[in-house]
């Protein structure tokens, strides 16, 4: 069979990782895809030293490898979700598959570009959008069909994990290890999209949107960061028999999905507790199967290539099958995505850890008791510092039983109005994974 002929746009890290793999691999990728897959036109601004691109012909035009009517699948590597939507659904348009490792664009505007793919009867292929190496979007369509999924809960950022690895570790304070991961290319001169949750949390809509069967909603995704975690915070919740991680979760409960992003203590002899560094993992809980992990790079050229490349392989096996009998985008058919909604973070469940500044004199400790337990919230355990008494102040940390974080909110602000606390709590959800 004639070779199916691939257009590669944007030729950055992943974009010439994914070139590499597909020319070093190029006869194994063959007898996979059962035919041939060959690079026929690349566009890219500048031209990757890592890659010897040999003949293949490259421009600085996009859309003329989008329009080129020898090409048979796009992948866009440009990132973003300006000049990408735009590749995306030309190309859509002009009836070629998609293979695609944009997260943002996935979670913010796949609903459209999905549909877009079904009435052309094309693939819109993304398992690079989550986790980089890790196949857990297949795992999730495919391999866990079978299962309601449960929950969902992922180390879906490296940046974050490495500084909080790093803040445990060796006892350093956010902005020292963040300093060292720009330094290393772990976040981006501006890393808010990382420290902030929001890549996470583009990451997760997809995730929730494949597990629960519902469409992507990323503006209805709880997101927040690790900007005001200490090390303080790492060591006590070591002192509790847990470790503190940047967790996207995506729940199903009778009222609805949960979707949140934000640091989270889990307990320490947990899988998930103990991936480190910028390494990525996913947990997913089927009412079959169990609990299942799935652990790998979470970034890089060739993991993250390796998703595409599959991805692409994947486009190719099924490029003669019928369109109504392909793999879903989301794993349920379009017209029987499900109506469950997103909740509220107020809605949502969960145990907390709480660290108070209090002032060092008698009675406080009974003042919190009361604000507590008049809203219903139960003390599972408690710490009070006194040999760390500083101005006057201790620090009092708490983990709480489960409540709902509206009854949470409004302890917190009753907490804040007592003279006898000093400076905003601090407050961390507590996960089981069980």
């Amino acid at each position: 069979m004639k070779p199916v002929k691939v257009g590669i746009c944007g030729l950055g890290t992943v974009g010439g990782g994914t070139f590499n793999v597909l020319q070093r691999n190029a006869a194994e990728i063959a007898r996979r895809a059962g035919r041939g897959i060959e690079v026929a036109q690349i566009a890219a601004r500048h031209v990757n030293p890592t890659c010897d691109l040999g003949s293949t012909p490259v421009t600085d035009d996009v859309f003329a490898v989008v329009n080129n009517p020898e090409i048979d699948i796009i992948v866009e590597l440009i990132g973003g979700s300006g000049v990408a939507k735009e590749v995306v659904l030309q190309a859509i348009a002009n009836g070629k598959h998609v293979v695609t490792a944009n997260k943002a664009l996935i979670a913010v505007h796949g609903n459209e570009i999905f549909q877009a793919a079904v009435e052309k009867g094309v693939m819109v292929a993304f398992e690079a959008s989550v986790a980089g190496g890790i196949p857990i979007i297949k795992a999730l369509r495919e391999g866990l069909a079978a299962n309601q999924i449960d929950w969902v809960a992922g180390i879906i950022n490296g940046t974050g994990n490495f500084i909080l690895t790093e803040m445990r570790e060796k006892g350093r304070t956010f902005e020292d290890v963040l300093a060292e991961a720009q330094a290393l290319g772990y976040a981006e001169a501006d890393p808010t999209f990382d420290v902030e949750g929001i890549d996470a949390a583009h990451k997760l809509t997809i995730l929730a949107s494949i597990a629960f069967g519902i469409p992507l909603q990323f503006d209805r995704a709880y997101t927040e960061g690790i900007t005001r975690l200490t090390t303080a915070d790492v060591n006590y919740a070591e002192a509790f028999g847990y470790r503190i991680k940047h967790l996207g979760i995506a729940r199903r409960t009778e009222k609805g999905a949960e979707l949140r992003v934000h640091p989270t203590l889990i307990p320490a002899h947990r899988l998930l507790a103990n991936v480190n560094g910028v390494m990525n993992a996913v947990m997913v809980n089927g009412d079959a199967v169990g609990s299942t992990l799935y652990y790998g790079a979470g970034a890089g050229a060739e993991p993250t290539a390796s998703a595409v490349v599959a991805d692409i392989i994947d486009v190719v096996r099924t490029l003669t099958t019928d369109p109504n009998n392909r793999v879903p985008h989301l794993a349920f058919q379009a017209d029987l995505l499900s109506d469950l909604p997103v909740l509220p973070v107020e809605q949502v469940e969960t145990a907390y850890y709480l660290r108070l500044q209090a002032q060092d004199r008698p009675g406080v400790l009974a003042k919190v008791a009361t604000i507590l337990s008049e809203r219903g919230i139960n003390i599972e355990s408690i710490i009070q510092k006194e040999v760390e008494e500083q101005d006057g102040l201790v620090p009092i940390i708490l983990l709480t039983h489960r409540v709902l974080e509206q009854h949470m909110n409004d302890a917190i602000a009753a907490l804040e109005a007592l003279d006898d606390i000093a400076g905003p709590v601090m407050r961390i959800r507590v996960e089981q994974l069980n």
